[in-house]
């Protein structure tokens, strides 16, 4: 985001939504962390906060854990698991676990207005954080009782789409608290501390469960296969490590209360769906450039969310991974994303932020369509189509944001920059609907991958009338 302070005002402007920026006098120095439009003054006064690096590295932490639901269980050990041939036919069972994630997307998004809304009015972000993580950890140790078996099939969706919606609305609250944390100079540098350590702690953790238990015949405390107790006893490991690494966020930085001058109402069920529409509506009468990149960018990052979604059930299911494998290529996968963004993301400034998306989406679409054409290759074709995905990935993600950051009309980044998270958990059930009607009709596993292709072009479509306007961001007119 643009360094410029906003206005030296404190108090809204008239008709504007005051966010989350606390008025004169400045008295509590936790509100202080929680702004959004501060003076150079009061940013060095964030700065100068006893504490605040642990903060940041605390914050971070629950990135860095959660990654034992992302990568660990939704996307390269329990769901390459439950597809497996224990639980059923290959496609028949794969396409249950799409069905059961798309509604898992439909719920999610139903109910991201809400969470959103009350995440900013309640003032008990922190407590909802805690208490939705906890949930999180609760279901991934239920995990270990789903059984290799078909009657446990069932068991093992419902506990994987309700561990979804929840781990969502803890992510609601937990990016809210991005702003306790940072200045408005720091924000995208926390942002992606945090992002990068989720890539870390995924890696160790997959790194502990392959050399723990999987790997071995005879695993740690003497774990083998046998009735699939390897798999079953990496879910308990990856509810200790999210619940291990979630405390320190909550013990570290305080709840926020917003000052009365500037806190939001709360409105009930159907008010919030009301509240969204106008936000909607002033965007269509003032930006509507603003707007066509949030619908364009929902489509395509839930495109990109499918990637890694199914990634690791295909690489099973139709290349014939085993479930070691599936982990190292997740390691690799990690790796070369992380290196990818972050090399990227150099071009951002210097070619703009749409032509880096464009190529990314472009570069997914023939990576996507080369592992579909080429199947019948083997796990080679994966090894190297599936990487090359992996490599705009994550560029593709970090462009998007930065796209927006140059369009969203002034004064309105708190706002857009919400309405742009909320876009993409309301389409979130698309790659997954996508995966599991091109198995149902294709008849094959590996005909899933049409369907993520194809919800990434339809975003790769809807992107390319996009107009790339600059905008002077933090700065009202």
């Amino acid at each position: 985001m643009n360094d410029t302070p906003g206005h030296d005002d404190d108090q809204p402007r008239p008709g504007s939504r005051p966010r989350n920026f606390p008025p004169t006098p400045l008295t509590n120095a936790d509100a202080a962390a929680a702004t959004v439009d501060l003076d150079t003054a009061r940013i060095a006064a964030v700065k100068a906060q006893s504490g605040r690096k642990g903060r940041i590295f605390a914050w971070g932490l629950w990135d860095w854990g959660s990654a034992a639901f992302n990568a660990v269980v939704t996307t390269f050990v329990f769901s390459v698991y439950l597809t497996g041939e224990a639980f059923g036919g290959e496609a028949a069972v794969s396409a249950s676990l799409g069905w059961a994630l798309a509604a898992a997307g439909l719920l999610i998004a139903l109910l991201a207005p809400i969470t959103g809304q009350r995440s900013d009015a309640s003032g008990r972000r922190k407590f909802w954080l805690g208490f939705n993580t906890f949930v999180v950890v609760a279901i991934t140790a239920l995990l270990f009782f789903v059984q290799p078996d078909p009657n446990y099939l069932w068991l093992g969706l419902v506990l994987l789409a309700a561990g979804n919606v929840v781990f969502e609305f803890a992510s609601v609250n937990y990016n809210a608290m991005l702003a306790q944390v940072s200045t408005p100079t720091s924000i995208g540098k926390v942002s992606g501390l945090g992002w990068g350590m989720g890539y870390i702690g995924g890696i160790v953790l997959l790194l502990i469960v392959y050399f723990g238990f999987i790997h071995p015949d005879v695993g740690l405390f003497g774990v083998t296969s046998e009735d699939g107790m390897s798999v079953r006893v990496s879910m308990l490991i990856a509810a200790a490590w999210f619940a291990l690494f979630a405390l320190p966020v909550l013990f570290a930085v305080p709840e926020y209360h917003a000052p009365k001058a500037v806190a939001l109402p709360r409105v009930g069920f159907f008010k919030s769906y009301v509240v969204l529409g106008k936000s909607i509506a002033e965007l269509w009468r003032d930006s509507r450039q603003t707007l066509y990149f949030l619908v364009a960018s929902a489509v395509f990052r839930d495109g990109l969310a499918g990637v890694f979604t199914f990634g690791g059930v295909l690489a099973a299911g139709s290349f014939g991974f085993s479930p070691g494998e599936v982990i190292i290529f997740a390691i690799a996968a990690n790796v070369v994303a992380g290196i990818a963004t972050i090399s990227v993301g150099l071009l951002d400034d210097k070619l703009g932020a749409k032509p880096v998306i464009l190529g990314s989406l472009i570069g997914l679409v023939i990576c996507g369509i080369a592992v579909f054409a080429f199947h019948d290759g083997g796990q080679i074709v994966f090894w190297t189509f599936g990487l090359a995905l992996c490599i705009f990935v994550g560029p593709a993600q970090s462009a998007s944001r930065s796209f927006l950051a140059r369009i969203i009309p002034p004064g309105r980044e708190g706002e857009v920059f919400g309405l742009y998270a909320t876009t993409g958990r309301a389409v979130s059930f698309l790659a997954p609907t996508a995966f599991a009607l091109f198995v149902t009709f294709g008849g094959g596993q590996y005909w899933g991958i049409l369907g993520i292709v194809l919800v990434i072009a339809i975003g790769l479509a809807l992107l390319l009338p996009v107009k790339a306007k600059q905008g002077n961001i933090g700065v009202r007119s």
